[in-house]
């Protein structure tokens, strides 16, 4: 019987990269479990931002591929091992990714500006001092900052950037996170959201999140504007 997703005993594995883990495997289900949708909704642009080992990249591009689908797949990593990890992960799977040593996505904005159709994020959302945030090795890939929300709030503007108009965004977070804040920031974008996974752990409790864009949602972030200017002249 063939796997819906990234067989573990393929994936490479280098000490300064982060090895799939609760968080991971959450995510990986929260695509499973939205296939169906992934698969109408055919995507020609995946990425992750964050792809470490390549357990993601890879699951996601194995179940759509198992139906023939095959999108164009891109992944960006700021561990240049991460992204060797990644290579190796995929060749073993027989799917391929343009995969990136950047920081978040420095470098593709302009050519990928609103043309991502799914984007995956496992982003560093533990709680730890701010000087550990975007430091080399393994640390970069949980190193969150205040409350979990320094990377994951560098990501949300760049998520909607590189967004199309039919793009979707599935993120994960921590309860220290504040779930409920980034959907907000995200609607204020004019983006909807669910929680489409809560999984709960010895050590944390995990939201996958989906966004998509939202005509009700853009439609009242453009009447609040025009409010909000109304008032003020």
């Amino acid at each position: 019987m063939l796997s819906r997703i990234a067989k573990i005993q393929l994936v490479s594995s280098h000490p300064e990269v982060y090895e799939p883990c609760d968080d991971s495997f959450a995510l990986v289900d929260a695509l499973l479990a939205d296939r169906t949708n992934l698969l109408q909704h055919r995507p020609s642009i995946c990425m992750e931002i964050g792809c470490g080992s390549g357990y993601v990249i890879t699951s996601l591009a194995v179940m759509l591929g198992l139906e023939g689908f095959v999108p164009y797949y891109l992944a960006t990593d700021i561990n240049p091992h991460a992204i060797k990890v990644t290579r190796e992960t995929m060749g073993a799977h027989g799917v391929y990714a343009e995969l990136v040593n950047t920081d978040i996505a420095s470098g593709l904005e302009k050519r990928l500006g609103g043309s991502v159709d799914v984007m995956v994020v496992n982003p560093p959302y533990v709680p730890t001092p701010e000087d550990e945030v975007g430091s080399e090795g393994i640390a970069s890939a949980w190193a969150g900052g205040e409350n979990g929300r320094s990377v994951i709030d560098k990501i949300l503007p760049v998520a909607d950037n590189l967004l199309s108009e039919r793009g979707w965004l599935y993120m994960v977070t921590l309860t220290a996170n504040n779930p409920s804040e980034i959907c907000l920031e995200m609607r204020k974008k004019g983006y909807a959201s669910r929680i489409i996974l809560q999984r709960s752990t010895e050590e944390e409790s995990l939201h996958i999140i989906k966004f998509w864009r939202d005509s009700d949602s853009q439609l009242e972030l453009k009447n609040l504007s025009y409010w909000t200017k109304l008032v003020r002249n």
